[in-house]
This record gives structure tokens, C-alpha cells and sequence, in this order.
């Protein structure tokens, strides 16, 4: 990538939190002009990485260089409700100067603050429209937009400022249909630098360039998602072809210095036996002795170290191919008949039966109540069965000061210690993890510790509700989601605007939930 080209330089940029742990450490990358998403698992530090290039963090190592301003979009937006979006898009001191001066007020300070932005309320009024909202929403407070429309305003704001280097943090969690429509919208047509971190392939896929957070380190591929999985994939098959032609030679160097051996064991027994028959005087028999000792040490030092650059190379091939590591559990049975009835939605004079063992999605808008929806039945209406379990949004039902073992066991208290850790290991929680807070563990992994304490709960739930569960989810994790999923003989209610979630479930009765308070499907 060219001087010319470069928005962001990265030198020997490293991170360590408080407590003495490395969050980031020697990276060294550049991002370009264009639109770039930023992947990795979870707890690979990318959210960490965009707070170090907005400047909110300060690295404790290296450098950060940017060719201009930048304007940073955290996860969640922390403007007060009572903001106007006038305030949301940035345009509240500009726009209260026009107003003033075209009320008649001809104070130098509103000249100065209006910048020769004539044209601003317009422009702003165009920003809102692709937002969503009306052009006449300029004067709202934010508290009376829901959470999609004031992420989108908050990035229209972004555009319209023309700051020419943008970072967003995961900006479709929580948007409906339209609202990743209207967004996708806005990337398509973005002007200067942008860095999203998403877990969206379809977003992911409208992106120039792909950067991938992967232990510790950041490696650029050109192209969007598909392209960067294509690269990604042949690197493996060629790491793993390597792999094995390392293990060959290991096996062939082994296999040699045991032919060595048995080489330099028969001629060390003949040598024993010319010796005893007295073939040659003693001297020379001594001589030859001492020179088959040197030639015998010689010759293993050669093949151990022959042995010793086998292993190193297999190693170095080892670490390069990747943990693909992926739930498999045998769930119990829940003893759900087909055609159980396990629980009743009802919603404009119509309800709808969940049985057994169906999978049932619950879509629609923003503020159209499917979450409300969802709580109202965790809290017994319309439930059939006691034996629901409920994974919210914000995994906010561990308990942060107990470890992941006394957090599954609180869910499943017949089954013994020894069979939980077994269970958990299939949930690739292993060794010492499980006696680790759960305060201590990242995005992926507390994932995994709710997902296991939902499935693995004694007795077994009949129905799981899942409230958006693959909001701040990599791809593996969704993956690890979808195959722990695929075995559970329960039914499933989950809301999700993740539509390739959705079908990767093999959902098979969608749910419209209209903002009108009607339900359609």
C-alpha cells in the first residue's frame, strides 16, 4: 500500500491493561483509502483497536499515524435522550447560526459558526432521509428514536461532517431489515477511509478491503469477506499440506537414525566378537575401537539433529494451521413429542402455538415488541412447560464472581463435577477455564459459558427462547451456535434479524411482527 493511499500507520503498537495482561502487542499495518472490515474471533482485541486509533485509549507501545481527522462509533451510542438530532448529527451549533441569521440576527459570531455552510439544514434534512427519518426530524430528541434509527443518524452525521476517516464497532447489532438496508445504502456510497467491525457477512461483503485480528496479529487481504475466507482457506490447505509432508519427515528421519542404530549395533557386536577371537592384534583391534565409537557418536549427532530440524519444521507447520475447533455434543433428550404444545403467542386476537420440536423465528422492526414479547413468556404467559430456558441478549444472568463450573452447575446440581467438566470440554471450555470468574472472560467465551449452562441444565429445557443471539458473535461462534443447536430436540424461539442465522437453523415458521402490533406468517 502507498504513501499515497495510507489513512492509518501502525507501528509496534502493543497495549497491556492494567493488571500486567497484553490486549495488543507489536503490531505493525497500514489501512488504506476505501472501505476495510475489521474480523477476528471474539477477545482478539478489534473493538480494543479501534478505541486505540480514535485515541479514547493510549498504546503503551509504538505508534499511530493518521493523514486526518477521525470520527469513531462505539457499539453504543452515549449521547444524553434529550439531545436533539440536530446535536446527533453534529450540525446543532451550525444550524441554530443559520436560523439566527435568517431570523434577521447579523452577529459576527453566527458567520464564524455557520462557515459558509448555506446549505446546511439542507444537507442535513438529505442526511435524515437516508437515515429513515423525515426531513423534519432535525428537532426530535434522541430519546424518542429507537436504538437502529439513532445509530444510523449518528453515522449519517459522520458522513455529513465529511470526516475523512470513519471507524464503526458492530453497527447492525439490533437493526431491523430496512435499517441494514439503509446502511448498506450509506457504505456503498462512502466517500474517504472507513473501518467496520462487524460480524455481518453481508455488510462484510460491500467492503474494499478485509483486515484479520488473529493472535496478535493484523494481516490485510484485498477484497471483501468471500474473497478473505477464499485466501484464508487456501493458506490452511497449503498449511496443512505442509503439516503433513513435515510429519512424513519426521517419520522418515526417525526411521532412519533407528536404521543407523541397528547399523552401528551390528558392527559393534562383530567388532566384539573379532575382538574375543583375537583376529587382529590388540592395538589395532583398540584402534578400530575407538575409531567406530567416533564414527558411531558422529553419525548419531548427525541424525538427531537431522531429527531435531523435522520437529522444528513440523512445529513451525503446526502453528500454522488453525484451531477449527467446533462444539459436538450429544444433548439428552427433553421428551418433547411431536406436536407437544409447549407454549402460546397471542397478539392482535391471534395466537400461535409453538410444539414440539419446531424451530420458530419472531421478526420485524425495531420497537414492534419482540423482545417485551419474548420476557412476557419467559415470565409465564402463554408458557405450557416449566422447563424453558432463556439466553438474553446481554448474557446478564451469570453470576460474574463465580466460576464457569459453579455457573453450569448451578443449572444441572444432580450431575456430578467430573461429568460436568466432560460436558464442558465438548463446549470447548477445558483444563483450567472452567475454574476461571466469569468476569475475566471474553465476548466468545462467556457465549459459550451461557450457551453451555442453557443446554446442559438437568433436567434438559423443552423450549429455548434466544433473543438476537448472534449480536457481537464471530463467525465460529455462530457456527459453534448453530452446530450445538442442530442436536437439541427441544423447540426453539429465537429473535433474530441475522437472516443467514435464520436459515442455517433451518427455521421453519417465520414470524412477522408488525409495528402496528400485528403479526403476520
Amino acid at each position: 500500500m502507498s504513501a499515497a493511499t495510507t489513512s492509518i500507520s501502525l507501528t509496534d503498537l502493543g497495549l497491556i491493561w492494567p493488571d500486567g495482561s497484553v490486549a495488543l502487542e507489536g503490531i505493525t499495518a497500514s489501512f488504506g483509502h476505501g472501505r476495510t472490515g475489521l474480523v477476528g474471533l471474539n477477545g482478539s482485541g478489534k473493538s480494543t483497536l479501534l478505541r486505540l486509533l480514535a485515541g479514547e485509549l493510549g498504546p503503551t507501545t509504538g505508534t499511530i499515524q493518521a493523514t486526518g481527522e477521525i470520527g469513531y462509533l462505539a457499539q453504543n451510542v452515549t449521547l444524553g435522550v434529550g439531545a436533539a438530532v440536530a446535536d446527533l448529527l453534529g450540525i446543532r451549533r451550525q444550524l441554530d447560526a443559520l436560523r439566527a441569521i435568517l431570523g434577521g440576527d447579523a452577529s459576527p459570531e453566527h458567520f464564524d459558526a455557520l462557515a459558509d455552510r448555506w446549505e446546511v439544514e439542507t444537507e442535513a434534512e438529505d442526511a435524515l432521509r437516508a437515515a429513515g427519518l423525515p426531513s423534519t426530524a432535525l428537532d426530535r430528541e434522541v430519546g424518542t428514536l429507537s436504538g437502529g434509527e439513532t445509530i444510523l443518524v449518528a453515522i449519517a452525521g459522520l458522513r455529513l461532517g465529511g470526516t475523512p476517516i470513519v471507524l464503526l464497532d458492530e453497527p447492525t447489532n439490533n437493526l431491523d431489515a430496512r435499517a441494514r438496508s439503509l446502511l448498506a445504502d450509506m457504505v456503498r456510497s462512502w466517500r474517504g477511509t472507513l473501518v467496520v467491525v462487524s460480524h455481518d457477512t453481508e455488510l462484510l461483503e460491500l467492503m474494499d478491503h478485509t483486515a484479520e485480528l488473529h493472535e496478535g496479529a493484523l494481516t490485510m487481504f484485498g477484497g471483501p469477506y468471500s474473497h478473505y475466507l477464499a485466501q484464508l482457506g487456501a493458506e490452511q490447505d497449503a498449511a496443512k499440506q505442509a503439516e503433513r509432508t513435515a510429519e512424513q519427515a519426521v517419520r522418515l528421519e526417525k526411521r532412519q537414525r533407528i536404521e543407523a542404530e541397528t547399523k552401528l549395533a551390528h558392527r559393534a557386536r562383530k567388532a566384539r566378537t573379532d575382538y574375543a577371537n583375537k583376529r587382529a592384534p590388540k592395538i589395532v583391534m583398540n584402534g578400530r575401537r575407538s575409531f567406530a565409537e567416533v564414527s558411531a557418536g558422529k553419525l548419531r549427532t548427525e541424525f538427531d539433529g537431522k531429527v531435531a530440524d523435522a520437529r522444528a519444521a513440523l512445529e513451525e507447520a503446526e502453528r500454522r494451521v488453525r484451531d477449527a475447533a467446533f462444539i459436538q455434543i450429544d444433548l439428552p433428550d427433553p421428551g418433547v413429542a411431536a406436536g407437544r404444545r409447549l407454549a402460546e403467542l397471542t397478539i392482535d386476537d391471534r395466537t400461535v402455538v409453538i410444539q414440539g420440536p419446531e424451530r420458530v423465528a419472531l421478526t420485524g422492526p425495531n420497537g414492534a415488541g419482540k423482545t417485551t414479547m419474548l420476557e412476557a413468556l419467559v415470565g409465564g404467559e402463554g408458557l405450557l412447560t416449566e422447563r424453558i430456558g432463556y439466553l438474553p441478549q446481554r448474557l446478564d444472568g451469570l453470576d460474574e464472581n463465580a466460576t464457569v463450573l459453579q455457573n453450569v452447575a448451578a443449572a444441572a446440581p444432580s450431575v456430578t463435577e467430573g461429568e460436568l467438566r466432560n460436558r464442558l470440554a465438548r463446549f470447548l471450555i477445558r483444563g483450567d477455564a472452567v475454574g476461571r470468574a466469569v468476569s475475566t472472560l471474553s465476548g466468545g467465551e462467556r457465549f459459550r459459558v451461557a450457551l453451555a449452562r442453557l443446554l446442559l441444565a438437568d433436567p434438559p429445557p423443552q423450549l429455548l427462547v434466544l433473543d438476537e443471539p448472534t449480536n457481537n458473535l464471530d463467525a465460529q461462534s455462530v457456527t459453534q451456535l448453530v452446530d450445538a443447536l442442530a442436536g437439541y430436540r427441544g423447540a426453539v424461539l429465537v429473535v433474530s434479524h441475522d437472516r443467514s442465522f435464520l436459515d442455517r437453523l433451518d427455521v421453519k415458521v417465520r414470524l412477522e411482527l408488525e409495528q402496528d402490533n400485528t403479526m403476520s406468517g
